[in-house]
């Protein structure tokens, strides 16, 4: 096979796998969206908290899957004269508002939930172990068909989907002793087990997301250490600025001024100094030389 085919070839395998992941993911989303509008349905109709909490969290994967499909493809775009790093960042925007949504909804479901383990009331336990049965059918479908796939969203996208199946286990045990024993208070006590597990999970995805709109130094990225690095090149004689930030969570920056040695050639230095970033996965670099570290004083106010 000539290197055209074989170009066209890993072409058409990259589509059909785009596809394929295009596919599953639509109809994982298809799901979530269903359940949510179902749960929240019959969450009402059979006074069932539980249901009404998984309602929240299935609403909140529904509009993460959907809000990463499209800012998956809007954060493609290549940058232009109104976003010159890109439009990577959009991305963030997604996590920002799924964030929001899980944790007011688990919020929410809390303020309902607690009185009520307090003061139970009946639930149609019936109508929770049939809801429950189906539910766990469809989000185990979901959750094999994710299993399937290679890729990293697929990956993540299928511990949702095995979250889903967990949570409405819960809701099929708590229903099953419903029908022998009138515990009434298994069921919200099972939705403030579900309203806490969603905020331990949302509330550090929040803060992270919030961390990197902030532009603080990446959680991956040992600053002094890298630092310490930097100065120890031989190419380097000290580093009177360091900036690093991420772009999107995943692409890392930064902004460095150094000072080099008397006979250093400086293109040597800024080929020394960028290997070793992109070893510490800052794909995206700015080097500016200093004289002096007195001369980084004159225009820059930070100082390391």
């Amino acid at each position: 096979m000539n290197l055209k085919n074989k170009q066209i070839k890993n072409e058409h395998d990259h589509n059909h796998l785009d596809k394929l992941v295009s596919q599953n993911v639509t109809i994982v989303f298809a799901l979530n969206l269903f359940f949510a509008i179902l749960e929240f349905i019959f969450g009402v109709l059979f006074n069932s908290t539980a249901i009404l909490s998984d309602a929240v969290h299935d609403t909140g994967d529904a509009v993460a899957i959907g809000l990463a499909w499209f800012f998956q493809k809007f954060s493609k775009k290549r940058e232009d004269k109104h976003f010159s790093f890109g439009y990577q960042r959009f991305s963030l925007l997604g996590a920002s508002l799924t964030s929001v949504i899980l944790i007011t909804g688990s919020f929410i479901v809390l303020f309902e939930a607690v009185p009520r383990f307090f003061n139970p009331q009946p639930v149609e336990a019936t109508g929770m172990l049939g809801l429950a049965i189906f539910a766990i059918v469809a989000n185990g479908f979901g959750a094999w068909l994710l299993a399937r796939g290679s890729s990293r969203n697929e990956s993540i996208l299928n511990l949702h989907a095995l979250e889903d199946v967990l949570g409405w286990l819960g809701v099929l045990i708590v229903s099953i002793v419903l029908h022998f024993v009138k515990w009434y208070w298994l069921d919200p006590l099972l939705s403030i087990l579900i309203a806490l597990f969603i905020l331990s999970k949302a509330i550090p995805k929040f803060w992270g997301t919030l961390r990197i709109l902030l532009e603080s130094v990446p959680e991956d990225i040992d600053y002094k250490n890298l630092l310490r690095a930097l100065e120890q090149l031989p190419e380097v004689l000290a580093v009177t600025q360091l900036i690093i930030w991420s772009i999107d969570g995943e692409q890392n920056a930064a902004m460095i001024h150094i000072v080099i040695p008397e006979n250093q050639d400086f293109s040597d230095a800024k080929i020394a100094v960028r290997k070793l970033l992109e070893s510490e996965k800052v794909c995206r670099s700015a080097i500016e030389l200093d004289e002096t570290t007195d001369e980084h004083k004159k225009h820059v106010q930070y100082e390391i």
